[in-house]
């Protein structure tokens, strides 16, 4: 079995590197800058996509987890400038579409799967203000994540959309519920379950399904 993950230097893409790592099977972590033992990808960049795609032959599991949360800290009577708009959609919705369309045919051979790291903060249910550009972009790959689902299930690829909880990252925080190891355990669990007839899930790192 052949693993990809998107954004594999720290957090919750280093925890599951790691995990499928010991697990014995054959992962690849991406990482924006040169890192040992990782494939340099910025995953807004469709050259960098189209070199790695055409590296790959056969993929079983593709992660997108690569993300950024710009706006943290942000007002709204004068903060969230354009440019973080822009960061924050390029990475978190354009990135995961271009993984997506650089990786299909890999995905197609070998019957794959796509799992998706989204957020409860993409939630339209439980909205409870700030972070609009974190929010914003998160439900916009819940979206993105929902269509492939329904494009794709008849090429017997299969789409999950998660939340990976609380996590102890640099961006959750020390004060956060569960460690990224935590996290990787319960979303590898999610990736095994996936299949066709739950294709378009949006779920918890524990299994719990979540309010869109």
């Amino acid at each position: 079995m052949t693993t990809l993950i998107t954004g594999a230097t720290r957090g919750i893409g280093r925890a599951l590197l790691q995990h499928y790592q010991a697990a014995g099977a054959v992962v690849i972590g991406t990482a924006r800058k040169p890192t040992p033992g990782l494939f340099t990808l910025d995953v807004t960049d469709p050259a960098g996509q189209r070199a790695l795609g055409q590296s790959i032959e056969t993929l079983d599991l593709l992660i997108c987890n690569a993300g950024v949360y710009p706006d943290r800290g942000q007002q709204l009577d004068d903060g969230y400038a354009p440019a973080l708009w822009t960061e924050g959609f390029n990475t978190n919705v354009v990135g995961v579409f271009l993984s997506v369309q650089s990786l299909l045919p890999a995905l197609r051979r070998a019957g794959g799967k796509i799992a998706i790291i989204s957020s409860q903060m993409a939630s339209d249910t439980t909205a409870p203000g700030g972070s609009y550009i974190y929010r914003a972009s998160k439900a916009a790959a819940l979206n993105l994540g929902r269509n492939l689902a329904s494009d794709l299930k008849s090429q017997g690829i299969a789409v999950g959309i998660y939340h990976p909880g609380w996590v102890q990252t640099e961006m959750g925080g020390a004060g956060a519920d569960i460690t990224e190891a935590q996290s990787a355990l319960g979303l590898a669990a999610r990736f095994a379950a996936l299949s066709l007839a739950t294709t378009g899930c949006f779920e918890t790192w524990d299994g719990r399904a979540h309010p869109f």
